[in-house]
């Protein structure tokens, strides 16, 4: 099924997204196949994901489960009174109750249970939570009153973790550290915390301020839905504050960008049906929002244009992939698209 026909010049209209709704409406109650990454400490923690994770036991895993919620949450703020939020509500109204989210709470209470889904599924978490905080829906707001206690412990632990690490995490996919503080501080400044909002400009400036010459020729790894180099830059875009001062980092950690011949290949997949090879998928998309990001903290008007045209080409050599896919990517998938097309409409 092409999603191309839906899609009108990139933009986000309601035909796209209540399309890209059903795959987690559907998936978001899906319990096998399961991956739980768990780390059992004894043969009575052994039960099925919907008994550990009453909310987010679908989708394959945890983490896809939380931005399949997402992505639905932010539907509903996109296209509100439409019919879709109606099938959206409902399913919230069954997913989001104080019983479940206690479950959930519990699980990151134990001692293993501090660093599961560190950091990537604690970023999901925070978007989730700060997209259903600012809907102007009181059932939505509602749902995110129901899950505070949950993104709050999860936020707390970003303190716990972030003042421990002495490297950055620097690779392709999940626990990459530049990802896990881009939602984190969008949440941070959302929600005013101060000393957590700090915290993460404090480490990203120690981290990457610094970093020149970023090899991103070197990418993509083979399994890779996230780009090192991008995903900082894009981190960077938020943390350095004075335009030019962003943009002379920018130069120094990624001069090719500023190439008028600057090309960047989108990721070849060879086999959608499986798990790992179809990352390359999910790294068009965030290679592209990453590139929108960025762009609009340019001041050359032509570099913003061609980053945005990159940004494009990269979004629709995988677009068509994700609608009727293998279970391998329609689980995930949505979500990053979504999200790559919001990063693109935003001013």
């Amino acid at each position: 099924m092409s999603i191309e026909k839906a899609m009108k010049n990139l933009e986000l209209d309601y035909d796209t997204v209540s399309k890209l709704a059903d795959l987690p409406l559907h998936s978001i109650l899906i319990e096998y196949p399961n991956k739980l990454n768990q780390v059992l400490t004894n043969e009575h923690e052994l039960l099925p994901p919907s008994k550990l994770h009453p909310i987010f036991y679908g989708c394959f895993d945890w983490h896809s489960s939380v931005h399949g919620h997402w992505l639905l949450a932010r539907v509903v703020n996109i296209f509100p009174g439409t019919t879709v939020c109606k099938r959206i509500r409902s399913l919230f109204d069954d997913q989001f109750t104080s019983e479940k989210v206690a479950s959930e709470l519990a699980y990151f209470q134990t001692k293993e249970g501090k660093s599961f889904e560190r950091t990537y599924g604690w970023a999901w978490l925070l978007k989730l939570q700060m997209e259903l905080e600012k809907s102007d829906d009181g059932s939505i707001k509602e749902y995110g009153k129901i899950l505070k206690p949950l993104s709050d412990f999860v936020a707390n632990l970003y303190m716990d973790y972030l003042p421990q690490l002495v490297y950055p995490v620097r690779v392709g996919e999940h626990p990459n550290l530049a990802f896990g503080l881009i939602f984190a501080l969008e949440f941070a400044r959302h929600r005013e915390e101060r000393t957590l909002l700090d915290e993460i400009e404090k480490v990203s400036r120690m981290f990457y301020l610094n970093d020149v010459s970023g090899p991103l020729g070197y990418e993509p790894s083979g399994y890779d839905f996230l780009s090192p180099c991008l995903v900082e830059a894009e981190l960077m875009s938020m943390v350095i504050q004075d335009a030019g001062e962003f943009e002379k980092w920018l130069n120094t950690f990624l001069p090719q960008l500023f190439e008028e011949d600057f090309v960047l290949s989108p990721g070849e997949v060879r086999n959608r049906s499986d798990g790992k090879l179809v990352h390359l998928d999910g790294l068009n998309f965030s290679r592209a929002w990453a590139l929108y990001k960025v762009s609009r903290r340019l001041s050359d008007v032509n570099m913003k244009q061609r980053l945005t045209s990159l940004g494009d080409t990269l979004v629709l050599a995988s677009a068509n992939f994700v609608l009727g896919s293998d279970y391998a990517g329609s689980h995930w998938l949505a979500s990053f698209l979504l999200h790559a097309l919001d990063m693109r409409s935003q001013p």
